[in-house]
């Protein structure tokens, strides 16, 4: 469980250009909700992953993980719990790497690393079953450079990399808005399948009304760092059906 107590983040206090980015958000998302969240740009959507995630650290309020207080806890500490998937599509892969040193590496993600990564039959194969889900062939170019790979392709394998480690909260921050709308489709139906399969807490974060329909069983709309709507699947289904284009005016 993901649990929020009166959280505000202010950049920069006290100057002529300080920003009130979340403003007193209290929230509560249980194992295995899968929940989209809506706002215009500047809203505080980036701001509340990076706090939940441990990039930005709250001006007031406290953040919990498990029962666990992890409201200072860094980014690097929470990785044992949290895997994201950016909108870029390179910022998830080392592109000098193979596809499979790839998967090792997210494999480690939350262990101790060392200079010489151990790869055995068993671990390749576990790969290849992983990467065969997607249906692209990928499975059987372990040994070809991550960065010869196209931005779709990358962006779902570092969403399957998520499953590799202990992984329980998978943060998807627009993850397919510089994909084209086939690959879009892939990934995400990709993640609801493993959000569903593994038990994921999931969010993501999204500009498109259709996936926000589509996907998910709760939605949330921060407006001007507030919290101004939390809906589960059937009212979600309902607003969404009606013009929400002012939402984003």
């Amino acid at each position: 469980m993901i649990v929020l107590e009166g959280v505000t983040k202010i950049f920069n206090p006290g100057r002529v250009n300080e920003v009130m980015a979340l403003n007193n958000i209290s929230l509560q998302i249980q194992q295995g909700e899968f929940v989209i969240i809506i706002g215009a740009n500047g809203s505080g959507k980036t701001t509340l992953f990076n706090t939940i995630a441990g990039a930005v650290i709250p001006t007031k309020g406290k953040v919990f993980i498990g029962g666990e207080d992890v409201t200072y806890l860094p980014d690097f500490k929470r990785s044992k719990w949290i895997a994201r998937v950016f909108q870029n599509p390179f910022d998830g892969t080392a592109p000098d790497l193979t596809i499979l040193d790839n998967f090792r590496l997210a494999a480690l993600r939350t262990q101790s690393k060392h200079l010489k990564i151990g790869i055995n039959s068993t671990f390749k194969k576990k790969v290849q079953q992983t990467i065969a889900r997607l249906g692209w062939g990928l499975e059987n170019k372990l040994n070809q450079p991550m960065g010869t790979l196209s931005g779709g392709q990358r962006q779902a394998l570092t969403l399957l990399m998520s499953i590799m480690d202990t992984t329980k909260i998978l943060l998807l921050d627009e993850p397919t808005a510089a994909l084209d709308p086939k690959s879009a489709t892939i990934i995400l139906n990709t993640a609801q399948s493993l959000i569903e399969e593994f038990h994921l807490t999931a969010i993501f974060i999204t500009h498109n009304l259709k996936d926000a329909q589509q996907y998910g069983n709760r939605l949330l709309q921060i407006h001007e760092g507030k919290l101004v709507r939390d809906l589960d699947a059937d009212a979600k289904q309902k607003l969404l059906l009606q013009n929400m284009y002012e939402w984003f005016g």
